[in-house]
């Protein structure tokens, strides 16, 4: 009889064990659709996407797959299409487009998705995005570059980003009409860079073939302030030669930005302190690490706004500060650049801090490893 109870008892605790443990091992079943991939800032903000993921807090909570789709709206139309059919929850999406989804985007949250745009932006209103003000990262660039000009004005290139996203188009229409009102301000080239540093260089090129160093007062480049030092110096300019740059907060740009001969660990020109009178913006790279972590928040049940504005990054030569060791505790404290010993990917973003996102930091955007 005793035997019998303790099978009984034995049997109802396997019982109640079996439900719950497949209830933990539930996941929810979440994808990542990238549209262009050719340049730094995809590549990180994907590393830290995929670390959120697997961050402690998360790894028992999310399945994710990742998708690219490249710069084509209807193969990206045809991938959130399977996403959904797959079984997913929620889709963290790079939109090519802020029209061209609306309709799949809608399709897919009539059946229970949810749809977390990250950096750029999707006007279905079923849509969550997280990003930053884009015109305001393109009039407050813009304004920076006028006013290094002076009374003089100049002539300026400027180089554009990935066509037809809303980043692109919103910072470019922004810094063009802060331009409009400086009739002693003259667009003298423009070229679309793509975001890359090596376009920047192909279409820079392009561009000194018919024009000089010496006629450029100033560049307002989306990416490739960097890139545009570089081929500066390799003309034979000094450092205190080099244009006014109004770009995006590439940490070669950032090391550039330091006091020239200050000492770097790492530095080796064109990758090391040059005093480059800058303006450092940027979209952070975490914006779709946080995009994920909020799809989790919404299918938990938790009340998510439909709209995120993260704080813009504004770095100028004023407030540009060497992190020593990129911890998490320095960069809160204000630390805005990374050694070359430690970041030696000059393209690679420095903008990667938000107390939003603790779960990922240096580790995350370099190799997509989450804090420990």
């Amino acid at each position: 009889m005793m035997g019998a109870r303790l099978l009984l008892a034995g049997g109802l605790a396997l019982s109640l064990i079996a439900p719950m443990t497949a209830q933990a091992a539930q996941k929810h079943k979440i994808f990542l659709s990238m549209s262009y991939i050719g340049n730094d800032w995809q590549a990180e903000a994907a590393n830290m996407v995929k670390a959120m993921a697997s961050h402690k807090s998360l790894a028992d909570k999310v399945s994710l797959e990742v998708q690219v789709a490249g710069p084509n709206a209807q193969r990206q139309i045809q991938q959130l299409n399977a996403m959904v059919q797959a079984g997913a929850e929620a889709i963290v999406v790079y939109p090519i487009s802020p029209t061209a989804l609306n309709q799949v985007v809608k399709n897919a949250c009539d059946k229970g998705v949810k749809i977390f745009a990250y950096d750029a932006e999707i006007t279905e209103p079923c849509a969550y995005n997280i990003h930053i003000d884009q015109e305001e990262a393109g009039r407050k660039t813009a304004e920076w570059l006028v006013d290094k000009l002076g009374s003089k004005g100049g002539n300026i290139v400027v180089i554009t980003g990935v066509p037809g996203t809303s980043v692109d188009t919103l910072r470019t229409k922004a810094a063009k009409e802060v331009f409009a009102k400086h009739p002693n301000i003259k667009i003298v080239a423009e070229a679309v860079g793509m975001w890359s540093q090596a376009v920047a260089r192909t279409e820079l090129s392009k561009i000194l073939a018919t024009q000089s160093w010496d006629h450029i007062d100033g560049l307002w480049m989306q990416v490739g302030c960097y890139t545009a030092n570089a081929m500066q110096l390799e003309a034979g300019k000094k450092p205190n030669q080099l244009i006014p740059c109004a770009g995006e907060g590439s940490n070669g740009g950032r090391i550039q930005m330091l006091p020239l001969g200050t000492e770097v660990e790492g530095a080796a020109s064109p990758y090391a302190p040059l005093g480059a009178s800058r303006i450092s913006y940027a979209s952070p790279p975490y914006s779709g690490a946080l995009a994920l972590k909020l799809a989790v928040e919404a299918l938990e049940g938790k009340d998510v706004a439909k709209t995120t504005i993260l704080p813009l990054p504004l770095v100028t030569n004023d407030t540009i500060k060497l992190c020593q060791e990129g911890t998490w505790e320095e960069m809160k404290a204000g630390c805005n650049a990374f050694k070359p010993s430690i970041v030696p990917n000059p393209g690679w973003f420095a903008s990667i801090f938000s107390e939003q996102t603790p779960e990922v930091g240096l580790e995350a955007a370099l190799v997509g490893q989450p804090e420990k």
